[in-house]
């Protein structure tokens, strides 16, 4: 019998965010989803592009990300980007809602889809300005010209 070929799990992750926010460490936390949502998730119709994380009865939810169905996994227009609960420890979400007390946004950086249940990765920012992005670029572009100045004086 013939082996069942494994396919490579789809990456769903906000690239924004990292240039949007200067990030802390991040935490991996479970989602609570349907199972429509979960199949949805692992073909990889989804995004959590504009998505963040909320405090609602001392309790971590999920707003904003939106999990698309197919012709075979029809998800309801209502439910695309319904409110979803995330499962952490006690002392992970006092940890994150002391971060949001401090004036911090708490952002979902990628959706993790390997393995048998899908999961957040979840991470406390500050918001970065406009001026704060061009420094980061500058920079960025700096380094890069540096190693590349260092690499050809080695040849």
């Amino acid at each position: 019998m013939a082996k069942k070929k494994q396919t490579a799990p789809k990456q769903i992750s906000n690239r924004r965010a990292r240039h949007d926010y200067d990030l802390g460490d991040s935490l991996v936390v479970g989602v609570e989803l349907s199972g429509a949502e979960v199949k949805s998730l692992r073909r990889g119709h989804g995004h959590i592009r504009g998505s963040y994380v909320n405090v609602k009865d001392n309790e971590l939810y999920l707003f904003n990300a939106t999990i698309t169905g197919e012709n075979a996994i029809p998800i309801p227009e209502d439910q695309q980007t319904r409110s979803r609960k995330l499962l952490a420890k006690r002392k992970q979400i006092d940890e994150l809602i002391a971060a949001k007390q401090q004036g911090q946004t708490i952002v979902p950086l990628e959706l993790l889809t390997r393995g048998r249940f899908i999961k957040v990765r979840i991470a406390a920012g500050r918001g970065r300005k406009k001026y704060d992005k061009r420094q980061v670029l500058k920079k960025r572009d700096q380094d890069r010209e540096a190693r590349s100045a260092i690499k050809s004086r080695s040849r």
